[in-house]
């Protein structure tokens, strides 16, 4: 069943919005004011609480995003499918991250911290579903407006600000959790999803229907000669993801324990990482959809950025100084600005139902959310016996498999 089209003019600009103001403040609170607090109130355990943290979020997130994915799709509202989930979780993510900013203690903030893995992804599991409103001849201009410029502000715009307030980092919360809030609701304004209460049933009958959901109970994934491109791009996104984050989610550590930085100086290079990095995503926001719709290009430019971020990785731990920061921020922000444009859409073009696009769009952003949670976790492991330095070797290894599985997809030729 085609869903109705919504006009790019308003779909690009609440796809920019709208994942920027999730994504950013989640990366700016579990990257810098996480750690933050977790040194604050046990020093002595910080990596170890970071990788349990990390852990139980990833278990949650994994469980709530399919949760929300699926009940999404079988809404009916005057507001459309996803709307009313995804400011829903605005709001309730904000609650959690104002409950983080007052945790007396650690297992205060882990109550908090999972109470927000929960909300945040009934907002992406919704949001990233409205790639499938977009027109056929804009899909890749579509994608590349969330992945290319959301996602680019979200992951390093943001961070940019959130450095200046690592010394008042509870106030921090508080801040980014109400922008995430006034950001969903923006962009659900500008894409105003048209309604769906005339939308047909798809099950005739209550026997009909309790019969088909019996069936999707047994069988919630197709096997895998039917669905082997959709899991080959899923586990591409998550060892992409995981070499992305094993640095990034440790990246104040690493200047602080591994660099031997200051605090104005852990500053100012988590500023200059993330400025680098924002600009090649924006300027892979304007340039990798429109090329790719002219072109047809898809699977190449997908599969081939993760040799940027595994360079990057490389120069780290070849370097380890200011020029290999340098060298690593160009080379990532190369290679995930022309990922983060064009995967989402990759992924809808191997999807094994479109009934259920919300579903598996939502089952695949895991790789935003779960690999945030598996990357430290490993990092940790791999922290703790061969030091800080191996996170780079680790890096450089997972992100060249994640690409390796995305060039094996055959239903897309390029």
């Amino acid at each position: 069943m085609r869903v109705k089209e919504i006009p790019l003019r308003r779909l690009v600009p609440g796809l920019i919005i709208g994942p920027a103001t999730w994504l950013g403040p989640y990366i700016v609170a579990s990257s810098l004011f996480l750690p933050a607090m977790l040194q604050q109130l046990d020093s002595a355990h910080k990596v170890q609480l970071v990788a349990m943290f990390s852990t139980l979020a990833m278990i949650v997130a994994a469980i709530s995003n399919m949760v929300a994915g699926a009940l999404s799709d079988k809404t009916k509202s005057r507001f459309g499918r996803r709307t009313p989930w995804l400011v829903g979780g605005a709001f309730a993510f904000m609650l959690a991250m104002i409950g983080s900013s007052l945790a007396p203690n650690v297992w205060t903030l882990l109550a908090a911290w999972m109470f927000g893995q929960v909300a945040l992804n009934f907002i992406v599991a919704p949001m990233v579903a409205w790639l499938d409103m977009a027109p056929d001849s804009g899909r890749a201009t579509a994608s590349s407006a969330y992945g290319g410029l959301g996602m680019a502000l979200g992951n390093n715009g943001f961070t940019i600000f959130g450095a200046m307030m690592l010394g008042s980092f509870r106030l921090g919360f508080v801040v980014f959790g109400i922008i995430t809030f006034i950001g969903t609701l923006i962009a659900a304004a500008i894409v105003r999803e048209p309604s769906n209460l005339d939308a047909d049933d798809e099950a005739a009958t209550p026997e009909v229907e309790e019969k088909k959901s019996l069936k999707e109970a047994l069988a919630i994934f197709p096997a895998w000669r039917v669905g082997r491109d959709y899991y080959l791009a899923l586990m591409g996104k998550l060892f992409q993801g995981v070499g992305n984050f094993a640095i990034t989610r440790y990246l104040l550590y690493i200047m602080t324990d591994f660099m031997h930085k200051g605090t104005s100086a852990t500053q100012s290079s988590i500023q200059l990482i993330n400025l680098i990095m924002l600009v090649f995503g924006i300027a892979m926001g304007f340039l990798a959809g429109p090329f790719a719709d002219k072109f047809k290009l898809l699977k190449l430019p997908v599969g081939f950025s993760t040799i940027f971020l595994a360079i990057g990785a490389l120069a780290m731990f070849i370097l380890r100084n200011d020029m290999g920061i340098m060298i690593y921020a160009l080379m990532a922000g190369l290679g995930m600005g022309l990922w983060n444009s064009l995967d989402n859409l990759l992924n809808l073009e191997v999807v094994p139902d479109r009934n259920r696009v919300a579903f598996f769009l939502g089952v695949y952003n895991l790789g935003n959310t779960v690999t945030q949670a598996l990357a430290p976790v490993l990092a940790a492991v791999v922290i703790s016996f061969f030091g800080y330095s191996a996170i780079f070797i680790m890096s450089f290894v997972f992100a060249m498999i994640g690409g390796i599985l995305i060039l094996s997809i055959k239903s897309v030729k390029r």
